[in-house]
Parts: structure tokens; sequence; C-alpha cells
């Protein structure tokens, strides 16, 4: 764990600052993670036992400037599982310092397109990198029916790649699954995933997931509103990585969508607020609670002094306010 002081820590901030530039000083600088989580860096040594990696931390499908679209990654003995896919989780990973062929497993949430939107472009760009072993793919339906058109849809680079490159065919090393209900997912020698159905409308089903190690707990949410099933998958787990969405903001963001009103009421209806994370997540009795999928995603005035102070009166366990490429 880096301190305030630690001369690595402030490497990793100042090489971000010059890249972003004099006009983004301020906002980052207000938003630069607390000293309980580091950004994940390529060029330290990796952490003993199981790391949790955010990979990008925004809500909803448009692309932000502030924070990378929707995933995660958990890596256990140096093998990566990756839960959401959202765009641009391949450069994420690489950004994070983690190999594409680790990949061993890749859990979908729900069909949201900033939650899947480059999940076979995961799998493609994993395979043109150095993905040599079979990676099992868990989600919702159509995923198997998602799988093969990707792979027809590339079929040229797939076929031009494996005569001119030697590759094997992908389709042999994609083992996708599809979940209807909650329940054990897989366990293998390094990890058990269970999955709970929680409550996002009108998509059905729509998962979180519980990965447990042999020395951690980790929980993913996935896109909810306050789930009974969630915190049940949830009790007593080390780490929670919840979604959260900040009502003071939500007119502001939806000022500009033609249909403003039925947006306002599927965010209502369909996620949960900074008050109702805090909440459950003390309902479950969790250690560590990580805020992230925020929404705003995009909002610089939003710094996590805002987000804490939105949560803290109602978890009074560890806080996270989690950033793009953060590692607890």
């Amino acid at each position: 764990m880096h301190t305030p002081d630690d001369p690595a820590r402030r490497r990793i901030l100042a090489a971000s600052l010059a890249a972003l530039g004099a006009a983004a000083l301020p906002a980052l600088a207000a938003a630069a993670p607390p000293a309980a989580a580091t950004p994940a860096d390529a060029g330290t040594p990796a952490r003993a036992g199981t790391r949790l990696i955010l990979l990008g931390t925004a809500g909803g499908p448009t692309p932000k400037a502030l924070r990378a679209a929707p995933a995660s990654a958990v890596v256990v003995d140096g093998a990566v599982y990756v839960v959401d896919c959202g765009n641009g989780v391949a450069r994420q990973l690489a950004l994070a310092g983690l190999r594409l062929g680790a990949l061993r497993g890749v859990f979908v949430t729900h069909h949201h397109s900033d939650h899947n939107a480059d999940y076979g472009n995961l799998l493609l760009l994993a395979w043109a990198a150095d993905l040599r072993t079979p990676v099992d793919a868990w989600g919702p339906p159509p995923l198997k029916r998602m799988t093969r058109q990707f792979l027809r849809l590339n079929a040229t680079d797939i076929r031009t790649r494996i005569a001119d490159e030697g590759r094997v065919d992908p389709a042999t090393l994609i083992r996708a699954h599809e979940l209807r209900a909650g329940g054990e997912v897989v366990r293998d020698e390094r990890v058990r995933v269970r999955a709970a159905v929680v409550e996002h409308p009108p998509l059905t089903p729509a998962f979180a997931y519980r990965f447990d190690t042999a020395d951690r707990s980790i929980v993913f949410s996935g896109d909810t509103r306050p789930s009974a099933a969630l915190i049940e998958l949830a009790r007593g787990a080390d780490v929670l990585v919840h979604e959260v969405m900040y009502l003071p903001a939500l007119e502001k963001l939806i000022a500009s969508e033609a249909q403003a009103a039925r947006l306002r009421q599927h965010l209502l209806d369909s996620h949960t607020t900074a008050e109702q994370v805090g909440r459950v997540a003390s309902e479950a009795g969790v250690k560590t609670l990580v805020l992230n999928h925020f929404v705003p995603g995009g909002d610089p005035a939003l710094t996590d002094d805002v987000w804490r102070a939105a949560v803290a009166p109602h978890f009074k366990g560890e806080l996270v306010i989690g950033r793009d490429l953060m590692e607890l």
C-alpha cells in the first residue's frame, strides 16, 4: 500500500497530471485516490494474494473524459478474471499492467452496452496478443449467440491471422455459458464465483457476482436498485464494489436528453442512490465499500469529497471512492 508521501505514488500522479494538461489539474487533484488504494502500475511488483483492479468506473453508455467505461479485474495467482466489458477494457488491462493472455474468465452482469460493448473485442484482442489457453465467459442470455455472431463479424481478420500468423481458431478458446438463475457459477483451484439475480429493470436477468479466494471475498453489484439478493450474496464480504447515483446531479445529467422524463424514471427505478448504497453495505456487514459505476460519471464538480459526504453517514466501515486503475 502506498502512503501519501510514497515516492512511487507521487511519480504516478505527476505523470497523470502532466498528460492531462494544466486545465484538468484542479479537478484531478480534488478527485485523487486516497492512500488506502493506489493506481495499478506495471512497473511495480504485483502485490501478494488476490488483487482487485478497477479498470473503468463510469456509468452509462457514452464515453466520458474523466472515467473509463465499466470493467473490473480480479487477479488470483496471475490469472485474470474480468467483470463487465465496457468500451476500452482491453486497453485498460494493458494500462493496469495485466497480460491479456492471462485472461481466464469473463463475467457479464447484464446486457446494457456500457457493460458488454467490448465483450467480443476483449476476447479477440486477447487472442491477437498472447492468449493460448481457454477462456470461460459467463452472463445472461443471449451470450452464446452474441459470441458466435461476434466471431462471424470478424471472420476476415480471424481467417487472415490463422493463415498468416499460424494462430489457432479463437472459437476453440472461447467457452460461453449462459446464466438464468443465481447460485454457484464456477469453482476452480483459485476461486469460487457465485451469482445472485439483482433488480435492474427492464433487463432480466441481471447479476451480481461474488468471488471467494483463499485470502479475500469480493462482491460486484452490477447495475441494480437496492436488492435483498445482493445483500445476502455480499453478507460479511471483505469488499463490496457497488454502483452509485448522486440524485442532486440527476437533472443536470439528463438535461440534454430528448427523452428526459423516461431516462429519469429508468435511473430511479433501476439504480441505487448514494444513501441507499451506504445502507445496503451496512446491512450486508461488509468491511470495505468501494463506489463504482458513478452516475453522473463525467461531472468534474462531483469530487471525491462530494461522493464521500453522500455515503459516509450511512456506512461506518472503510469507504473508497473508486477511480480508474485503482488497485485495492
